[in-house]
């Protein structure tokens, strides 16, 4: 292969790694095959983790060093292109779970069953919708405005395939790390040597509490989102838990209390309770007015955007194409857009009016829009989904009140349109990266459209049994998968038709998150922290500490290492489950760990001592030897 300066110069013309006029295998069944099983493990893994955090993380980095690993390291055959296929399938597979989980449990919450063929529906229909629409901004964003637009994930998935095809390895701390977090979460989970959660609540000081989940999946993620933005999570969970929370308990039959809607019997209640009740709602409104900032933060993106992709549809080059500008026509673009949304219109089993289909596909189409042009600056890690979604949940709802909608209808309806909006937009983000890591190797922009697309197939087949296997052993929604997104999503829209929206502490948090705003503070993170548990913010700000020391140095093998922990951690998690539907975890099981034991506590936090030490140590030998 030639050689070339770093994939990611800026100021030069982009020069692929595989020239346009050489051909090598690329779309193969080997490639496709691999690309299937890696999109179902990565959905099943953001599935859960996207359940219990309210995150998720890029499968890209990890799939394409995988992919490597299965293709070259056990086959001993595969070209860069098939990689980039692999890698491509298996990322479309982690976008389209996280879509789903932030907003198809809302259903849950509503006591709708979503039901497994639906969900398939609903994902394969929103993740082809958002693959189509971004279609025939490719070229703008990936190729034109190369230099100016980043891509962050696309550049690096890109010099870890050329990296590969060059010969380094760079595998090994993925699947050390799978088999360290899968260990840890069986002894912990399965076997139950030791409990996973530490809590401690302050009576005296009115509830105060403090706690932690230690587990692999928040060390890992806590390092990949990094020091500060685990920080202003950490910032708005200790907000809420250490002031908000007491302050509450104390305000129960005050006037400051009533004005809030503070229960004179809120000293009665827990403090998992009183959160529940009235912080949660703070921390709604504040993620609600992140949502909002971060659009409007965009707005000269989305006019610019929106120019070009009507600059796009209304001029044709009708000259023939180069392998490496060779896309899907425009007439199956724009054919296909049409067929999916009428699907959600007149297939029954989408439960969507002509409103509410109309509204999301416009609503889609929007964000589709943003989000091509967003992931290319800021990348698809810190893409505010969840705020894009919010406010098309929030436009919708106020739509679908005012044309005569109400009840728990108009609330089926608004997270209906939100939940296409959610899965087109997180799917249009991914497959720009996709594009843009492709046009850097080399790959047919065809070849990669049409794998992104069969891993939206794959993935949304399986979507709706992970979700439901999930949701039967844990309950999604209880402390064990609190679904953050899902449960604020449908809160919104509950109170949007119902009328019954506590304002009065949402505007608290919108004051909140704007404070934060002003202050330097990235409203939207400190907003998620603000509204989750304690126990998910802690941990993080650990693995934040550990990415802040390791700055300077060579964080790559620790970075793989770190998604492996997720996803063994994950994987695990899945299979627990299972054993816990089936009945089996009971012989599985070793013992049973007594609950808020000073003995116990300190057995758990020894044992996560131990796994961040080995974490925070690792250096890899030379060559990516262990």
């Amino acid at each position: 292969m030639p050689e070339h300066d770093s994939p990611a110069d800026s100021g030069q013309p982009l020069v692929p790694y595989v020239p346009a006029e050489r051909r090598i295998p690329e779309f193969t069944a080997r490639a496709v095959v691999l690309g299937v099983v890696m999109s179902v493990l990565f959905g099943m893994v953001n599935a859960y983790l996207g359940l219990k955090v309210g995150l998720t993380v890029s499968a890209s980095i990890p799939s394409a060093v995988m992919s490597m690993a299965i293709l070259r390291g056990i086959l001993r055959r595969g070209t860069i292109l098939e990689n980039n296929i692999v890698h491509t399938i298996a990322s479309a597979g982690e976008s389209l779970a996280a879509g789903v989980v932030f907003t198809i449990p809302a259903f849950l919450f509503i006591g709708v069953d979503p039901g497994g063929f639906r969900i398939f529906l609903i994902g394969a229909t929103a993740g082809l919708l958002g693959i189509l629409m971004m279609i025939p901004l490719r070229h703008h964003l990936t190729i034109a405005q190369h230099g100016a637009l980043p891509f962050p994930e696309g550049t690096a998935c890109a010099q870890v395939l050329i990296a590969g095809d060059r010969g380094h390895t760079a595998w090994r701390p993925v699947f050390l790390g799978i088999v360290v977090g899968g260990g840890y979460q069986f002894a912990m989970r399965g076997l139950r040597l030791w409990r996973e959660t530490v809590f401690v609540t302050l009576d005296r000081l009115h509830k105060m509490s403090f706690g932690a989940e230690l587990t692999p999946i928040f060390l890992g993620v806590g390092y990949l989102i990094g020091a500060r933005i685990a920080a202003m999570m950490f910032a708005g969970g200790a907000l809420a838990w250490a002031v908000l929370l007491p302050a509450f308990d104390a305000l129960g039959g005050t006037t400051v209390g009533a004005l809030f809607g503070i229960s004179p019997q809120v000293g009665t209640m827990s403090a998992w309770e009183i959160w529940r009740t009235y912080v949660r709602f703070v921390g709604a409104g504040g993620v609600a007015c992140g949502g909002v900032i971060s659009i409007v933060r965009v707005l000269p993106i989305i006019v610019e955007s929106f120019r070009h992709s009507l600059r796009v549809l209304l001029v044709r080059d009708r000259t023939a194409p180069s392998r490496t500008e060779d896309d899907l026509p425009p007439t199956v673009v724009i054919a296909g857009t049409a067929l999916l949304a009428l699907g959600l219109w007149l297939i029954p089993s989408f439960g969507m009016g002509a409103a509410e289909a109309l509204l999301a596909v416009v609503f889609a189409y929007f964000f589709v829009v943003v989000s091509a042009r967003m992931v290319g600056l800021i990348g698809t890690t810190s893409q505010p989904v969840s705020g894009m979604t919010i406010t098309a949940l929030l436009a919708t709802s106020f739509l679908l009140h005012v044309a005569g909608y109400s009840g728990s209808a108009g609330v089926v309806a608004s997270l209906s349109a939100a939940v296409i909006v959610c899965v087109a937009v997180a799917l249009s983000g991914d497959i720009s990266q996709d594009l843009k890591c492709g046009a850097l190797v080399g790959g047919t922009p065809r070849a990669i459209q049409l794998a992104e697309m069969i891993g939206v197939i794959a993935a949304a087949l399986r979507a709706g049994w992970v979700l439901l296997l999930l949701h039967q052993a844990y309950v999604i929604g209880s402390e064990a998968l609190p679904a953050p997104q899902a449960k604020l999503m449908a809160t919104l829209a509950q109170g949007v038709m119902q009328g019954n929206l506590p304002w009065a502490l949402l505007l608290l948090g919108a004051g909140l998150a704007g404070a934060a705003e002003v202050m330097g503070v990235n409203s939207l993170a400190f907003a998620i922290g603000l509204y989750l548990p304690v126990t998910t913010t802690t941990p993080l700000m650990i693995g934040g500490l550990i990415a802040a020391r390791q700055r300077g140095g060579d964080t790559e093998p620790r970075t793989l290492l770190s998604s492996g922990l997720i996803a063994g951690d994950a994987l695990i998690g899945i299979l627990i489950a299972a054993l816990v539907v089936s009945g089996w975890d009971r012989f599985v099981a070793l013992r049973t760990p007594a609950e808020g034991t000073f003995f116990e506590s300190a057995l758990t936090i020894a044992m996560f001592a131990v796994l961040t030490v080995f974490f925070a140590s690792y250096h890899p030998r030379s060559g990516g030897e262990l």
